[in-house]
């Protein structure tokens, strides 16, 4: 005696969820991203800027600006309006959330990061310090025998 087996399908309707919104890696104000645009154009070899955090200074760690011709394998790439940075997988947690902005002033024009993880700069203002708790934390995962 064989025995049938019937299968069957309910369709319901999807609940909405609700997406929580992450933070950008970074975000670029208007005049960053005509900056980088115009250095972009003027270096036809360099498809980004590249950003990355070194250790040195008073404070601990600075800021690091270079031309990228290609990505590395973990880079993470931020292209907002056409402007592209890439930057740098060790500084990718140091920069959540970041916001670059270029001013223009008198005295000089430099490229200035608002960092809401930062909790102190040197005197000169180009090295700083993270406050920790903000950032994310790994634990190290053991293994069991």
């Amino acid at each position: 005696m064989s025995a049938t087996t019937k299968l069957t399908a309910t369709v319901r309707t999807a609940t909405k969820r609700s997406i929580r919104p992450t933070k950008a890696a970074l975000t670029l104000t208007p005049a960053a991203v005509e900056r980088i645009k115009e250095i972009l154009q003027s270096k036809p070899d360099v498809q980004a800027l590249k950003i990355g955090v070194k250790t040195r200074g008073c404070r601990g760690l600075s800021y690091t600006l270079d031309y990228a011709s290609d990505r590395s394998k973990f880079d993470e790439l931020v292209d907002q309006d056409g402007a592209k940075v890439l930057i740098d997988s060790k500084a990718q947690m140091t920069l959540l959330g970041t916001v670059m902005d270029y001013v223009d002033g008198k005295l000089a024009s430099e490229f200035v990061f608002e960092n809401p993880n930062v909790t102190g700069f040197c005197g000169c203002g180009e090295s700083f310090s993270l406050n920790k708790d903000s950032l994310p934390s790994f634990k190290k995962v053991e293994k069991q025998s």
